[in-house]
């Protein structure tokens, strides 16, 4: 084990690299520790299994996305803060789709709770804050915003938009029109 000086935080962003080549679903401890050339028993003193790696990928991407974030919206307000919050997230899923795919990896509570996607939360609101959103119209409108985000970049990058004019770029920036439109006038909730 010394001599490739395995780590756990070696480990991780490996996987996190091996997840942007193969798939974050192909990411296994047996594949890990073949880029290593090492036995897989090697890397149990660093990971306690595959979910254990898996999580720590996620908690990863999680992180990473939560920083490029934080800095893209730094001093920004309204749809200049949306549009930069929406083009890290569709960047990220890009330049690292393995990542992109572990940061939606669904977390038992208490680790959801201890990890960067709380600051993902926190910052979606802020941003909303600029819309005027009170509760519980918040909460819709930063599942609306994930739900888009997300969505449009998955299908992006599985090809879904490229054999149709226009390009996906032109629509992208269409799509934060409407948003922002969309959350200066947010419907008003129906009377029950």
């Amino acid at each position: 084990m010394a001599r490739v000086g395995l780590t756990t935080e070696r480990l991780i962003r490996a996987g996190a690299e091996l997840a942007d080549e193969i798939g974050f679903d192909q990411v296994t401890p047996s594949e890990l520790a073949r880029r290593f050339d090492v036995k897989v028993a090697s890397l149990y003193s660093h990971v306690k299994n595959s979910q254990d790696l898996k999580t720590r990928i996620a908690l990863f991407a999680l992180e990473e996305l939560a920083d490029l974030s934080a800095d893209a919206v730094a001093g920004r307000a309204g749809k200049d803060a949306l549009t930069a919050f929406a083009n890290v997230y569709r960047d990220y899923a890009h330049e690292h789709p393995g990542r992109a795919a572990a940061a939606r990896l669904r977390l038992d509570p208490e680790t959801a709770a201890a990890s960067a996607g709380v600051r993902h939360a926190r910052m979606t609101r802020a941003i909303l804050r600029g819309y005027d959103l009170a509760e519980p119209e918040q909460t819709h409108a930063v599942r609306l915003l994930g739900s888009v985000f997300h969505g449009y970049a998955s299908l992006e990058g599985a090809g879904g938009f490229s054999h149709s004019a226009p390009d996906s770029e032109e629509t992208w920036t269409r799509i934060l029109d409407a948003l922002d439109a969309l959350l200066r006038n947010w419907p008003a909730r129906p009377t029950p």
